[in-house]
């Protein structure tokens, strides 16, 4: 028998990576897309016509109920949420009803509905926020210092409630940086690769950046993708953390992506003080060594290698004129 999975922020990076993993292991895919997110299903690419669309606004709980119903899915994947942590500040509320909200609804629509599905959660490092302990693992303490933050572990409890009440197979991922060349320049890495690539083809002269120092833990979504979909293939729900367990610094980031096409950074990065950010002392690192040891999980493509595909993706966008150069400011 053919498996459904619903996708939840199906057009986002990790809903690419994960309709393509589900998609080659032979699933029927169903995004469920609000109506003014039907225009971001180009996002997609070639995908969009191999995966089905199920339009419903997330926030209409008898809507959800009703695609539920219909569908009966063997599997759901809850990705749903802003993109951008930051936007968060923004729409406080409306960053909890998405997040949390949708949560909610579709684990009340699997247990209304009485169906075995299992459900997976997209959980953030975000949320154990002001660490003092590093690496981070699943016992951790959350001490979220965003909205998003706090939305993602409302969710997460959330869920960890329906499957101790109600017997629910539902498990989060509890996620570190994950990045690719789908990312928003908005996102430092690929801030970063446009950057190196339209630098080398003479498009722009220089980089603004803020602290070199930060660092943090990057990953390649397509493995984080494998991840999700792995822990949905287990006996027992759990929760996971997924990252690399390595700190990278935003100079380690800079001086990979420059040297993958023959630049030497320092020649073209300027820094610049009102790109600082106030949240940079924390560092947030992944313990992995539950997902190698219970899912046999580990990450493929290494931060080398990630950076180089993310600038040799974006030299070759620049030059067919798919994408415009990084703006100067």
């Amino acid at each position: 028998m053919t498996k459904t999975a619903l996708i939840t922020g199906i057009t986002g990076q990790d809903g690419y990576y994960l309709s393509h993993l589900l998609l080659n292991r032979g699933y029927r895919v169903v995004g469920l897309v609000p109506p003014h997110r039907q225009p971001n299903l180009t996002k997609l690419g070639t995908l969009a016509n191999q995966v089905e669309i199920f339009t419903v606004d997330l926030r209409d709980n008898a809507a959800l109920l009703t695609a539920v119903e219909q569908l009966r899915p063997q599997e759901i994947y809850n990705l749903a949420a802003p993109s951008f942590v930051p936007d968060s500040w923004n729409d406080p509320l409306g960053t909890l009803d998405l997040i949390t909200g949708t949560a909610t609804r579709l684990l009340e629509a699997v247990r209304k509905v009485g169906l075995s599905t299992r459900f997976y959660q997209a959980s953030s490092s975000e949320m154990f926020g002001d660490v003092f302990i590093s690496p981070q693992d699943e016992e951790t303490p959350f001490r979220p210092k965003n909205p998003y933050a706090a939305a993602k572990m409302h969710a997460h409890w959330t869920m960890v409630h329906h499957r101790q009440r109600y017997g629910l197979f539902a498990c989060s991922g509890i996620l570190y940086n994950h990045e690719s060349p789908l990312r928003a320049p908005q996102f430092v890495t690929r801030k970063v690769s446009l950057a190196a690539a339209s630098i080398k083809l003479g498009l722009t002269d220089t980089l603004e950046m803020g602290n070199l120092d930060a660092k943090r833990d990057w990953g390649f979504a397509g493995d984080y993708a494998e991840a999700m979909w792995l822990m949905l293939q287990v006996d027992e729900p759990e929760e996971y953390v997924i990252g690399t367990g390595k700190l990278h610094s935003v100079r380690d980031l800079v001086t990979t992506a420059f040297e993958s096409v023959g630049l030497d950074w320092t020649q073209y990065v300027v820094l610049n003080t009102n790109l600082l950010r106030q949240d940079e002392h924390f560092q947030l690192v992944a313990n992995p060594s539950k997902a190698k040891r219970n899912l046999g999980w580990e990450p493929q493509v290494s931060f080398e290698e990630l950076l180089e595909k993310m600038v040799k993706t974006d030299l070759e966008r620049l030059q067919s004129g798919a994408i415009a150069p990084l703006p100067q400011v």
